[in-house]
């Protein structure tokens, strides 16, 4: 992709992007960024517009809805990626029955993504951790080789 960097005086803090057409990210910044500044946040920015390319490719609500009629689960009310979870795999609210994925998994493989997707779908019929839920989070056949990837990746909650 290509990249173009607007300097504008009258911006003070905020930093953004816009893709224009299929090749162009324009980033705008404050005039008063360093070099190293922009390099900085033409990478972030260029790394958010990728990452968020990779989470287009799946669709959450279609995956989860398969899933749970494979595996007898209730069907969720919403699913998606979200940005603000640094220390799990995803979360559930069973009152709502809605799901979110961390964004940090973006780019995995579907059989880790489906793997957290089941885990949240057990949550809808157990909301605890215990002996049934476990037994509902089995009905995955690739749940526990899931839950050694991303450990290995660094994510260590629920």
């Amino acid at each position: 992709m290509r990249v173009e960097v607007v300097r504008s005086k009258k911006r003070r803090k905020t930093i953004s992007a816009l893709q224009v057409g299929d090749d162009l990210v324009r980033v705008s910044i404050p005039a008063s960024l360093s070099r190293a500044e922009e390099e900085h946040w033409v990478e972030e920015m260029l790394r958010r517009f990728t990452k968020r390319a990779l989470a287009d490719r799946v669709d959450l609500d279609l995956r989860a809805r398969q899933l749970a009629e494979e595996h007898g689960f209730p069907t969720p009310r919403s699913v998606r990626w979200v940005d603000n979870q640094t220390s799990r795999w995803g979360s559930c609210t069973p009152a709502d029955a809605t799901i979110r994925l961390s964004s940090r998994m973006v780019g995995f493989p579907r059989w880790v993504i489906d793997a957290v997707l089941v885990h949240e779908l057990a949550h809808l019929v157990e909301p605890r951790h215990n002996t049934r839920f476990d037994a509902l989070c089995a009905r995955y056949p690739m749940s526990e080789r899931a839950t050694g990837y991303l450990l290995a990746k660094g994510f260590d909650g629920d």
